[in-house]
This record gives structure tokens, C-alpha cells and sequence, in this order.
């Protein structure tokens, strides 16, 4: 059957200015790191893509390593965009990534421009698109120099293989560098992808504040903490969660889950009710309280986990009572 996307998706999100550019982000970004693969469902993937859009979620976030196997999640969405979407490809912001390990060699890893290079092009032919709206630099290089890496950002956008360029991961001195030199080749970054979350807010050491200076966007990533910010585990880690499937591949670990993290939950969520949120939505709208930051991205296995997720933008206000009991809980 084919795909007719619902004419009020505009009516029911929120989208911020990224930085200071023309483009705009919806609050709530899907990101296609898990549940995407060849190892997933393609029907269900596809089923929550079309859920997305038809609520107004106009960005997908892939990389090229997503899957598994690497490469398979741009695989699956290119299928599923030659399906459903390519009569909407106007209306959605497409991003990948390069920079950590995609093939054997030492050309298959890092920030080298025969790397990025290579990549974006196989990345684009996964997806069978002409070009990408963002392409990020996934991690910074601690070897390759940073002119190299970003002079390659600047010719993709050159070339019209993408038509803005972020980074991610990079700490506020690497980031302040970077952004200098795009700025000099008259291709200014547009965003940055840090993880951010409830247990996770190195971003507030320099970072935040380094993008308002630059007027360079934010999207946070993991903005759940691997779902311990749900009510999925509030009673430790249960069979079949992401923690239990994908031990030691760079998702969620089981030592993450300590009676002490497990008790802070508990109380985070106690906040949340009182809100008349649950856990989940309370820890977006955390993130979204915060004008500095353009989007969050949101990774779901089901349609259900997303639509409960978008419901953060109904109440992104905190009391200063609020904030104290939150910031006390996480001390």
C-alpha cells in the first residue's frame, strides 16, 4: 500500500532555528542508530519512519557504521525512502556521519580525507540519494590534522554532497578550532552532536556556552541515557532491553544499571508524576528547557515509544523548585 503522509504532521511539532543559519530542526529528531539493521524488522522500521513524519518529525540521523551489520540501517532507509518517501525528500533533513571504524585498512576509520571522502560516497548510494543535509564529522581525529578533516567538510558541501556539516563529540578547545577553520573556508558548522542526558551533562562545562557564542546548533544524542531514563528500568535491567541484548557493543552496559543509578531513578521519577510526565518525557523536556539547544534525538524500537516521546513538548517549563529537587537527586 502506498505511503500518504498525514497533512497535519506540521500542526503537532515544535522547530527551532539551527544557529545561525536558515534551517530549522523539529524539537524531536529520530535517530537511526539501533533498531534499524539487517539483524531488525524492516516492516517495523519502516513503520516507525512513517509514524515520525507524520508528526512532524521531518530529521532522520544515520551514520554510516549504524546497524548492525555496519552499513545495513542506511540500507534499510534507503529502501524504505525509495518506498514511502522520495515524493517528500524536500520536506526531510537527512544526516550521516564518518569517523569511527567502517572497513578494515587504514583508510576504513578516522578523520582522513580519503576516509571521508569514500565514505559519504558509499554512504550516499546505501541511501540511493543525490546528497545529504548534514554530514558530520563523528569524532574528532587525534592524528590527522584538523585542516585536513574540515577542509574535506568544506568540499562536500563544494561538491553538493551535503549541504551543511557538523561534528560530534568534540570537546568545547577541538570544537572552538574547528569552528575557526570552517569559518575561514566559508562553509560554517552548522551544528555539533554531543551526548546529553540527565547522567551525562559534560556539555554544560564550556560547551553550551560555546555554541551560543558561535551560534553553532546542538542536538543531543542519547538524551536517555540508553533508556535508563524510562520506567524500563526501574526494577533493574529486564530480558530482552537494549541493555540485556547489546552488552560491550558501545550501547548500554550492564554496570550502568547500579543500585545507586536504579535509586536516583526512582526519585527522578517521583519529579516526573508530580509534572503529570513519565520518566521519559520529563527527561527530554529537561533537555529541550534549555533555548541553546536546537533538537533531540530520540531512539525507539517501536512506534508507541516515539509517539509517548513527542509528548515532551507539551510541558518544557520547570519550576526553580523543580530544577533544585532534580539537581539534588543527581548529585
Amino acid at each position: 500500500m502506498q505511503y500518504i503522509a498525514n497533512p497535519d504532521r506540521y500542526q503537532k511539532m515544535e522547530y527551532r532555528r539551527c544557529g545561525n543559519s536558515g534551517l530549522k530542526l523539529p524539537a524531536i529528531s529520530l535517530g537511526l542508530w539501533h533498531n534499524f539493521g539487517q539483524i531488525d524488522s524492516y516492516e517495523n522500521a519502516r513503520n516507525i519512519l512513517q509514524v515520525a513524519f507524520d508528526n512532524g518529525i521531518t530529521h532522520f540521523d544515520l551514520a554510516n557504521n549504524y546497524g548492525p551489520p555496519a552499513g545495513s540501517a542506511e540500507e534499510n532507509f534507503g529502501k524504505i525512502f525509495k518506498q514511502d518517501f522520495i515524493p517528500y525528500r524536500d520536506e526531510l533533513v537527512i544526516s550521516t556521519k564518518a569517523g569511527w571504524g567502517m572497513w578494515d585498512g587504514p583508510y576504513g576509520d578516522w578523520g582522513s580525507k580519503k576516509y571521508l571522502v569514500a565514505s559519504l560516497d558509499q554512504s550516499l548510494k546505501r541511501m540511493g540519494l543525490d546528497y545529504v543535509d548534514i554530514f558530520y564529522h563523528h569524532r574528532p581525529d587525534p592524528e590527522t590534522p584538523l585542516e585536513e578533516t574540515m577542509g574535506t567538510l568544506d568540499l562536500m558541501v563544494r561538491q553538493g554532497k551535503a549541504l551543511y556539516v557538523g561534528i560530534s563529540s568534540y570537546e568545547p578547545e577541538e570544537a572552538a578550532k574547528a569552528f575557526e577553520i570552517l569559518k575561514k573556508l566559508g562553509t560554517p558548522c552548522l551544528i555539533h552532536q554531543p551526548r546529553y542526558s540527565m547522567f551525562d551533562r559534560w556539555v554544560e562545562d564550556g560547551l553550551l556556552d560555546l555554541l551560543q557564542e558561535e551560534k553553532v546548533g546542538c542536538i543531543s544524542f542519547s538524551p536517555l541515557a540508553q533508556g535508563l531514563l524510562t520506567n524500563k528500568y526501574l526494577k533493574g535491567i529486564p530480558e530482552g532491553s537494549r541493555a540485556a541484548r547489546n552488552r560491550g557493543n558501545g550501547a548500554i552496559e550492564e554496570g550502568q544499571v547500579s543500585e545507586e543509578r536504579i535509586n536516583k531513578v526512582l526519585q527522578l521519577n517521583e519529579v516526573a508524576l508530580e509534572r503529570g510526565q513519565n520518566l521519559a518525557q520529563m527527561a527530554l523536556a529537561w533537555i529541550l528547557k534549555d533555548q541553546r539547544i536546537t533538537s533531540v534525538l530520540v531512539g525507539v524500537s517501536k512506534s508507541e515509544q516515539l509517539l509517548d516521546s513527542i509528548r515532551c513538548i507539551e510541558n518544557y517549563s520547570f519550576t526553580n523548585e523543580e530544577l533544585n529537587r532534580i539537581n539534588n537527586i543527581l548529585k
